[in-house]
């Protein structure tokens, strides 16, 4: 075992940036987050400052550090977690962005990928990729960027820009930046930008030459555990040179705070969005149920394991609208305080299509509704249908997973920030009829990148090791009635259907 004491875990999520040391045990040892700024230039597109975020991120870093007075020579290793799919091109010379990050959620790639689906390429583009054609993914974010910025085409032909994602832009400048840094990403990410092969792990010529991007500003693919990939530099927020060694996007690193490590073990974070992944091993599974085939993790050397997903675009951030743009509550726990003071939602859904509808239903052309108001609904009745809309989205893609996957799952590991909330872990479980479970440590996200960065240090020997960190805190299991549970289930793919056909 490492002599040092802690290992640090850089999560970058779509609404804040946190960092985490961890101690032997996977237990918090010390954590700072800040949010930054969500930007809306019109209705569908959603950017960040990637330099905020950057400046974030060395924020959090020193503070975390401080609250311990950990130096870098106690620190074994940092592995990142990042939002997936979000997109930074910049200058390598002067590492200034040539435009703001397009965030995952964005839809301005939308006429593209339209195209790409009636085109003779749409079965290919899915064999390879194993993903859905969506503007959800990296690619379309690529393609319009290079598209639209006056001089990144020709800088990124010539070799002067990088175009990559958040994990890309932060192992970038964690590792020095204009002085040598590392420009890569992992298998896990790589997986998300509609460009690589998910067999063979490689940018793929073909689906390159079809989105015209080119291949010398994307960054190297490299394994998520197991390789080093560059040192954090003196005059850096850690102060000292530290080992940056795991990479793993947010969902897949959540799976592996989660200890899912063999095929058929699942869980469910409920953060900004509500994602859905069963490991499959390493067998690579086609999805016939809407359902995106993904990389779960890969170690040097070995072969990649793989897992099935389905995503939710507004869960959390169904919350934190309700009390910004609604102002029916003036924090997220009072929702769930507010949603407690009647017993059911009084014939409310709210489907929020806000982005369009992802798995398994993959229509953006869906906009968000509240059906089924009458006089008697009142403001609880709908803060109820804002935590029952993310319990009820999840068990689509439950259902679906299930199919696709020909396993039963016997039980849901849960994580993120909405397992707060008592009201709808049960309401989860209700309409799963299926146990729900939280671990002790709940920031399974940070703490499987945590995981990543410590088997490659040797701060754990091996994901044996890790795997008995993992203890059960909460559990809760199915108590609504059948018909009742089908009365529900009925009426939200009733809302659903509302929501279908809203834009041309």
């Amino acid at each position: 075992m490492s002599n040092k004491r802690y290992v640090g875990s850089l999560d970058q999520g779509t609404t804040s940036t946190r960092f985490i040391l961890f101690d032997h045990d996977g237990a918090i040892a010390a954590s700072h987050q800040i949010e930054h700024k969500q930007i809306f230039p019109q209705p569908g597109w959603v950017e960040h400052d990637a330099l905020e975020i950057w400046e974030r991120c060395k924020t959090v870093i020193a503070a975390a550090m401080e609250q311990v007075g950990a130096t870098a020579d106690d620190i074994s290793g940092i592995g990142i977690t990042n939002q997936r799919e979000t997109v930074v091109a910049w200058d390598r010379k002067t590492g200034i962005p040539y435009h703001h990050a397009i965030v995952w959620q964005d839809l301005r790639g939308k006429a593209f990928i339209d195209e790409l689906v009636t085109s003779d390429h749409a079965e290919m583009i899915k064999k390879k990729t194993g993903l859905m054609l969506s503007p959800y993914f990296a690619g379309s974010k690529i393609v319009w960027l290079l598209e639209h910025v006056q001089g990144l085409r020709e800088a990124a032909l010539n070799g002067e820009a990088a175009i990559g994602t958040i994990d890309a832009w932060l192992t970038w400048n964690l590792t020095g930046g204009v002085d040598g840094g590392s420009f890569i990403t992992d298998v896990t990410n790589a997986s998300r930008y509609l460009l690589m092969d998910i067999a063979a792990l490689s940018w793929d010529e073909e689906l390159l030459e079809l989105l015209d991007v080119p291949a010398r500003a994307l960054p190297r693919i490299a394994p998520s555990i197991g390789e080093v990939y560059g040192h954090t530099t003196a005059d850096g927020p850690v102060e000292g040179r530290v080992p940056v060694c795991g990479i793993l996007g947010d969902q897949q690193a959540a799976l592996f705070g989660q200890a899912c490590f063999t095929a058929g073990t699942g869980k469910n974070t409920y953060g900004t969005g509500c994602f859905l992944l069963v490991n499959t091993g390493e067998k690579l599974c086609v999805s016939t149920q809407g359902l995106l085939s993904t990389v779960a993790y890969q170690e040097a050397g070995e072969p990649p394991v793989y897992a099935l997903e389905g995503s939710v675009a507004v869960a959390g951030s169904l919350v934190q609208w309700t009390r910004d743009n609604l102002g029916l509550v003036e924090s997220a726990p009072a929702l769930d305080v507010l949603a407690e003071t009647v017993e059911d939602n009084g014939g409310v859904y709210f489907v929020p299509a806000f982005s369009g509808l992802y798995a398994p239903y993959w229509r953006s052309d869906a906009r968000g509704v509240i059906a089924g108001l009458t006089g008697y609904a009142t403001s609880a009745h709908i803060a109820r249908a804002v935590l029952e809309a993310t319990a009820f989205q999840a068990t689509d893609i439950f259902n679906a997973m299930e199919r696709d996957s020909g396993i039963e799952i016997h039980e849901l590991k849960v994580d993120g920030g909405l397992t707060n909330s008592r009201l709808l872990m049960q309401f989860q479980s209700d309409i799963l009829e299926t146990p729900v479970i939280r671990p002790v440590v709940a920031e399974t996200t940070a703490l499987g990148a945590a995981y990543a960065a410590g088997l490659t240090t040797g701060f754990w020997a091996n994901k044996e090791e890790v795997a008995r960190h993992w203890k059960e805190k909460e559990r809760w299991t199915p108590a609504m009635d059948q018909d009742v549970r089908q009365e529900k289930l009925r009426c939200w793919h009733k809302a659903v259907d509302r929501t279908l056909d809203w834009t041309d």
